[in-house]
């Protein structure tokens, strides 16, 4: 049987004061919200799962805050992984100013996916009053039940938001920031202005221009000490001096080295035959090498680096001007040896050369972080490796100590590369231009999250807890 046509279920203008009432309690009583919308940038191919989302806009609403005596949930917990936090909130707003607010941004824009045009479980809602980001679990929209033939409002159920590398670029620092130091974060440290390193050369006779290796050796532990009889000229400064260079070789079930190369530190002078050379220590054996010297004319570097530089990152090419005498084997050659705080400590030759009548020109490369050190880096701008082209989000910048913190990594970055950010002074206005620097240090262990990366279990795992050596790894015997 048909209703009553003399009894109205709910006119359009009761529905519309219904509503009106609605929205002028929450005006009066409620508290002013963000919601954050999700943004799906990728899924995968076999189950659909979301690959990484994102929150790049805004949109203040006011809200009544449902438990009004505190937040609900079971607070904070403590758990194996650390302490966690499970605040809860629930909210009511509008199921009219969402529509007429939220939604038509969405459907005035074709580019973005329309995700709203209700309130959606994964969203997000930032919380000012205790500045915290929280996302919604579920939308209940039929309470109360179709009053007057309507649906009114959406009561939205929030538990505190754990991070899991999503973007949220809102470009509000007061959202941003509560990510600034959450999920997997690594760290750069940038070089500023470099400085080039130089040095002043010489000639003396009697020099060890060259050192041949004729065995490597093997099971050394570390490089092996290089011994150089000494010369006949009877000063200690006339003593030549080298290092070894090892190079990894496993053998036995345990990592142990050879010898690779010997660089000359000093190529002494006034040896008349060549010297004997010897390797000792480091557990190691077999290693075996010749000299030669140069009767005439070798290079040496007189009284250590005169400028050390600074903000080298990688070794530098060092040339010297040829020998007189036209041979590749008479062309001095060496390398330099980068020391703590991106100076340069040490030149060491591989061939000390001979013929030379005047002491030749050495050059050192400048450091590649020369004349490259400028701008800021603003947090979530994306930077890029100008070698490994790969790219990732900044966290936070600290221009002092030129410490760059970033995740959302793409690829792996490389040592030495230029870095770039991607910012200008129009995306952020007054604020100076794009950053450009040379990464000098990349450290990928999260430093921040031990325990959600299983950093100490692993530590702990390779310490000792299972030990393959032994016949049963997961017992005592």
């Amino acid at each position: 049987m048909a209703l009553n046509p003399f009894f109205l279920q709910g006119s359009a203008s009761e529905q519309r004061l219904v509503q009106d009432l609605i929205n002028e309690q929450l005006r009066m009583y409620g508290v002013e919200i963000y919601y954050m919308p999700r943004k799906f940038l990728g899924t995968k191919t076999i189950i659909k799962e979301n690959v990484l989302a994102k929150f790049d806009d805004n949109f203040v609403i006011e809200a009544y805050v449902q438990n009004y005596e505190g937040f609900q949930g079971s607070g904070d917990l403590m758990t194996k992984f650390g302490i966690r936090t499970t605040d809860e909130l629930t909210l009511v707003i509008s199921k009219e100013r969402f529509e007429d607010f939220i939604t038509p941004f969405y459907a005035a824009n074709p580019t973005e996916e329309l995700l709203t045009t209700r309130p959606k479980e994964g969203d997000l809602i930032y919380f000012p009053l205790s500045d915290s980001i929280f996302e919604i679990k579920f939308v209940e929209h039929e309470n109360p039940f179709y009053q007057l033939g309507k649906l009114y409002m959406y009561q939205l159920t929030c538990e505190l938001f754990e991070y899991e590398d999503e973007i949220i670029d809102t470009s509000i620092e007061a959202i941003d920031d509560n990510v600034e130091d959450k999920g997997y974060i690594a760290t750069l440290t940038l070089a500023g202005v470099g400085l080039t390193a130089a040095v002043t050369s010489g000639i003396r006779n009697g020099s060890v221009n060259q050192i041949i290796l004729i065995n490597d050796g093997y099971g050394y532990s570390s490089p092996p000490a290089v011994s150089i009889s000494t010369s006949p000229n009877g000063d200690s400064s006339a003593n030549a001096t080298a290092v070894a260079i090892t190079t990894s070789n496993a053998g036995s079930g345990s990592t142990t080295y050879s010898v690779k190369d010997v660089q000359i530190t000093n190529p002494g002078f006034g040896y008349t035959q060549p010297p004997i050379i010897t390797f000792s220590g480091a557990g190691g054996s077999g290693a075996s090498a010749r000299a030669g010297i140069g009767t005439t004319g070798s290079v040496y570097i007189v009284g250590g680096i005169s400028t050390t530089g600074s903000n080298y990152v990688t070794a530098p090419v060092v040339s010297i001007s040829t020998s007189p005498v036209g041979l590749s084997t008479a062309n001095a050659t060496a390398v330099a040896i980068v020391g703590t705080g991106g100076t340069i400590r040490e030149i060491r030759f591989t061939n000390a050369g001979f013929g030379y009548t005047i002491a030749p020109t050495v050059t050192i490369a400048a450091p590649s972080s020369s004349g490259i050190a400028t701008g800021n880096f603003y947090i979530n701008e994306i930077i890029r490796g100008e070698t490994s082209l790969s790219t990732a989000r900044v966290k936070s910048w600290d221009e002092d100590t030129r410490i760059l913190k970033i995740s959302n990594i793409a690829d792996p970055f490389q040592l030495g590369e230029v870095l770039t950010g991607t910012a200008t002074t129009a995306s952020h206005p007054g604020m100076g231009s794009t950053g450009r620097y040379v990464i000098s240090s990349i450290q990928y262990d999260d430093l921040y999250d031990d325990y959600a990366e299983n950093v100490v279990i692993q530590n702990e795992a390779d310490d000792g807890i299972i030990d393959f050596t032994e016949t049963n790894p997961f017992g005592t015997f």
